[in-house]
């Protein structure tokens, strides 16, 4: 049997709680082994219960998920998607900044949450539809607005002049480009001709080689450097 995706849920509204246990545990394969009420009560939970994935909500008392998702993050206890409300850049670039590897809508329907909680299980990223073109006008902006171009961007230390990508291998900029169309592991596999576990472990290799904390931030680099259509 398939092990369950064990997931943690972070929100302050206990009813939004209860209502996102109940999408997912219909699913068979997801089961919610806690719940936080803040973003303090989730880091701790994560420490102790170790999710595969925490659902984040970013307007929180006390501790907010931005810095919640952060901790989480550096602490390596379980990959994050933010689930929220609201659209607004300052949440979708804080939350992702801070390590996040996917942005939700509550509006989401049940069957898009479940494969999406699915999918960032298996090592993939996920972003709402409704978010995507602001993320890559975002990042491109931003290149433009340090007086750098767009394909010299991304470099990751101070005086390093080298174009994104630079460093890595023709296959490896070759996955860096299917991350900008924002293809899973298994698509790249397929696009590829490779197996998903050998995509995976290219993807990983990619990330580490940019500095990159998730591949979200790999697919905007992979626009500003031009890789990606």
């Amino acid at each position: 049997m398939t092990t369950p995706v064990r997931v943690l849920l972070a929100d302050d509204h206990g009813a939004i709680r209860t209502g996102l246990r109940l999408m997912l545990e219909r699913a068979g394969d997801v089961v919610v082994v806690g719940e936080a009420a803040d973003g303090a009560a989730a880091v701790r939970n994560a420490r102790a219960l170790r999710p595969d994935v925490v659902l984040m909500d970013i307007r929180m008392p006390g501790t907010d998920g931005i810095a919640a998702t952060r901790q989480i993050v550096d602490e390596g206890l379980a990959d994050v998607v933010a689930l929220t409300t609201f659209d607004l850049d300052e949440y979708l670039f804080g939350v992702l900044q801070a390590g996040a590897v996917g942005f939700l809508l509550k509006s989401v329907g049940a069957r898009e949450l479940v494969d999406a909680v699915r999918r960032v299980a298996a090592g993939d990223g996920i972003l709402a539809p409704e978010v995507t073109r602001r993320l890559i006008a975002g990042a491109v902006a931003g290149a433009a607005s340090a007086g750098r171009a767009p394909e010299a961007t991304g470099s990751r230390g101070a005086g390093d002049d080298a174009a994104p990508g630079s460093e890595l291998t023709a296959r490896e900029r070759e996955v860096l480009a299917r991350l900008g169309e924002g293809m899973s592991n298994r698509q790249i596999a397929v696009a590829l001709v490779i197996s998903e576990t050998t995509a995976k472990t290219h993807v990983s290799r990619v990330l580490s080689k940019l500095g990159c904390r998730s591949r979200l931030e790999a697919a905007a680099l992979a626009h500003r450097s031009g890789l990606a259509g």
